[in-house]
């Protein structure tokens, strides 16, 4: 029996009010698309993660905090915000956080990866993608094809910029491309305050939009270590840590005896007139985890 088990079976002999308080490292779950915000598929955004976050930070006797990402990106928006919120919350409760990757953490999943102290993968965890991506399509020449004329009117030199029924303006183009720039460093200079020192790539890698395995991520020093929240959490804290997830209510918790309010009931019935909506933002959903694999 190894010493910290023999610790663990004396502890339990002991009568409760003699016993050491075991240490507590709360877990929440950030997964998903991020921003993809739909009545049907809602994405991950601050106001859907903020009061789990504000509740696993001000968990009583907690010794750190773990989250576990698996996120293939989204929103640059909502990712940052993400970010910033555990970073605060994590200055102001003076506690450590710690990052779990499961199957992807790239473009925002790992700017939210950022946030922790110490990041943790699985060697197929795949990490990165530090870039920006848009795009659309063209219906030029079928709409040409169908018969339909393409009517338009604004008010703003470029209030039709990119218009996917309109010819392609290469100045529109630059535009958009500078705005990404734009958006691009401002995620490389959150990569390098957070990361520091332990940045171990060369920077024309690193910054492409690539993306690793967990072994090579290890090695570039985008994250810490390989590891699993059990294993990693038990060795810091001891084997009778306990790892409470915080999570949202669901079933009879959010719904009383499983009665849906009458707004509830409306969402969902808007939900059916915007399918249409529906169906893109899924099919463009899965896009997005499918350029990773999944």
């Amino acid at each position: 029996m190894s010493e910290s088990s023999l610790k663990a079976a004396i502890s339990r002999l002991l009568p409760a009010r003699f016993r050491r308080a075991s240490a507590v490292v709360p877990v929440v779950r950030l997964s998903g698309t991020i921003g993809a915000v739909t009545p049907l598929r809602p994405g991950m955004s601050l106001a859907g993660v903020g009061k789990l976050l504000d509740k696993a930070f001000a968990t009583k006797n907690a010794k750190a905090v773990a989250l576990v990402v698996n996120s293939p990106g989204g929103s640059p928006v909502q990712s940052r915000q993400i970010y910033l919120r555990i970073r605060q919350l994590a200055a102001e409760k003076k506690l450590p956080v710690f990052v779990f990757v499961e199957d992807v953490a790239a473009s925002g999943g790992y700017m939210i990866a950022c946030a922790g102290d110490e990041i943790f993968v699985d060697p197929s965890s795949i990490v990165g993608s530090i870039g920006v991506v848009g795009g659309t399509f063209g219906f030029v020449e079928a709409i040409k094809k169908i018969g339909v004329e393409r009517r338009l009117y604004t008010a703003g030199e470029h209030k039709a910029t990119l218009d996917p029924f309109l010819p392609e303006n290469p100045d529109d183009v630059a535009r958009l491309k500078s705005l990404q720039r734009e958006i691009h460093a401002i995620f490389i200079g959150l990569v390098k305050d957070s990361r520091g020192a332990r940045l171990k790539g060369p920077e024309d890698e690193l910054f492409t939009g690539a993306y690793w395995a967990g072994e090579k991520s290890v090695e570039y020093g985008l994250v810490d270590a390989i590891g699993d929240l059990r294993s990693v959490l038990r060795a810091r804290y001891g084997d009778e840590v306990k790892t409470p997830v915080i999570a949202a209510p669901t079933g009879m918790l959010s719904n009383l005896l499983g009665r849906k309010s009458s707004s509830a009931a409306q969402l969902e019935l808007g939900a059916l007139a915007d399918l249409p909506d529906q169906i893109v933002t899924t099919l463009e959903t899965r896009a997005l985890w499918s350029r990773y694999g999944f």
